[in-house]
């Protein structure tokens, strides 16, 4: 750091009163000039300059499978849009709802309002750099007392007319403006990269509880299906039953059998309301006017690349934020530190001021003061010493909280890197199953027809078939919705080889 160049002291050390007068203040103004400018270039910013925390990076996924060809990885920018990953899953009615998500979501309207405040206080922060520039106009009338001994305005009623402009500025001699500002940057692309992290949890939200909703649509299917074959199954007994074939219990294990798959169709419409009225609230619509009539989806997830753990610095925006605010956190620490030195106040005033208001706007009636005043805190107790403590505290915090965020989206790319290799093994397992079930209970409604087995061991082969078909089912789902969590853990965001670059 340069040593200061002083050329006037006594103007540094007290502000100067105003005085009225004649001469020109070109000569003090140059004065003032000179100090400040060699003020300025003996200045710098104080604290440290920031430097990104190291954290560490796996070379690759463990849990990755290798990468499909025709994909690959996206870099976008913290704070650019994740785009559209939804329509890789193919399903206009799931496009529809996202679509609506950015327009009508108020959690998204809330991170914007958010944004905008972040980047006023940035705009704030940089007015610190420009003077304050200030005018007024006074009218007063002031009678002094008559008890003042020997004091010429005894008794005498003096007006005062005075029109004034008057700026003020203090040099970034520290960095403290600068420092200021760094932080209030980051911290707005944090807010920036938060709006990111919402829009992509609302999306995230809203495929998961789709296909949640989709995946009891083909469980109720399913039940349908079911109801319909157990009805027969009744008929046939009951037949049976008729003509002295099968027994009274026969008919009953048919009737229960028949009412608690009814019963299980039913209790399915329980979750499918609620995952219905959750779509409804991130779509910003009332619950109570939005419907979402059932339908088939395709329960194929598709290939989700990974790409290399080195890509998700980029592509997470919460690891983005985490960031942004640990740069900002090293800059407060600046500021605190920048607290130790004097600050340099450059003052001007001009106008006129008379107490005749006739002669207000006549020479005579100029009137002007400039000059700089240094200022400094000799004693605190140990007050800005604590100040910077614990800005570098948040500091150390929040690279922390940086790395711990780093940490649990690995662990998130590979919880469902894992749960998608594993279900699509247990449910290629699960899809054998049920042609076994099937075909098993085939061959015993045939024994059952020609009275080989008994109507229990109906029963028995029919509650495994219903349970694996709905294992089945409730596999593809979790299949769906660990494919979206994949993206969510990803960023959000991968390009084709056909989309443009």
């Amino acid at each position: 750091m340069k040593a200061l160049a002083i050329d006037e002291p006594a103007h540094i050390a007290v502000r100067p009163a105003t005085a009225r007068t004649t001469t020109t203040p070109c000569r003090h103004m140059l004065r003032a000039g000179a100090i400040a400018g060699a003020l300025l270039l003996g200045g710098c910013a104080v604290g440290p300059d920031y430097v990104r925390p190291t954290v560490t990076v796996p070379s690759t996924y463990k849990e990755a499978p290798p990468v499909a060809p025709g994909w690959t990885s996206a870099r976008p920018a913290d704070d650019v849009s994740r785009g559209p990953w939804w329509h890789v899953y193919g399903d206009a009615q799931l496009n529809a709802l996202e679509d609506k998500v950015n327009v009508s979501s108020q959690s998204i309207q809330k991170s914007i309002a958010m944004l905008k405040v972040a980047r006023a206080i940035v705009d704030s922060a940089r007015a610190g750099y420009f003077p304050t520039v200030g005018a007024s106009v006074n009218a007063a009338r002031t009678r002094y007392s008559e008890n003042v001994v020997y004091h010429a305005t005894s008794g005498k009623v003096i007006p005062d007319y005075a029109m004034t402009l008057s700026a003020t500025w203090e040099p970034d001699l520290w960095g403290n403006i600068s420092r200021t500002v760094e932080a209030a940057q980051a911290n707005a692309q944090a807010s920036a990269a938060d709006l990111e992290t919402v829009r992509l949890g609302m999306h995230a939200d809203v495929a998961l509880n789709y296909f949640n909703l989709r995946g009891l649509d083909a469980s109720k299917k399913l039940l349908d299906q079911t109801i319909v074959a157990y009805q027969q199954a009744l008929e046939l007994t009951q037949n049976r039953f008729n003509i002295g074939i099968a027994s009274q219990s026969d008919v009953a294990q048919a009737q229960t059998q028949l009412a608690n798959a009814q019963a299980q169709e039913i209790d399915l419409d329980v979750l499918r309301a609620q995952y219905e009225h959750a779509i409804a609230t991130l779509i910003g619509e009332p619950a109570s006017t939005f419907f979402l009539p059932p339908a088939d989806a395709s329960f194929a997830p598709p290939i989700i690349p990974a790409g290399v753990p080195s890509d998700l610095l980029q592509r997470r925006p919460d690891i983005a934020a985490a960031e942004r605010r640990t740069a900002a956190a090293n800059a407060q620490v600046g500021v605190a530190q920048a607290a130790y030195f004097p600050q340099l106040l450059l003052s001007a005033t001009g106008g006129l001021e008379s107490s005749a208001l006739g002669n207000l706007l006549t020479a005579p009636s100029r009137m002007w003061s400039v000059g700089p005043a240094l200022l400094g805190t000799l004693f605190d107790a140990g007050a800005r010493g604590a100040t910077t403590a614990s800005a570098k505290a948040e500091f150390e915090g929040s690279v922390a909280d940086y790395r711990q965020t780093v940490l649990t989206a690995f662990q998130e790319v590979e919880d469902n890197l894992a749960s998608l290799r594993i279900l699509q093994q247990e449910a290629a397992k699960q899809h054998e199953a049920v042609v076994a079930s099937e075909q098993a209970l085939q061959l015993m409604m045939n024994q059952y027809k020609v009275g080989s087995v008994g109507y229990l061991d109906v029963v028995v082969t029919q509650s495994m078939a219903l349970m694996n078909e709905r294992m089945a089912v409730d596999l593809d789902r979790r299949q769906m919705t660990a494919s979206v969590m994949l993206v969510k853990a990803l960023g959000g965001k991968w390009r084709s080889s056909t989309e443009a670059e």
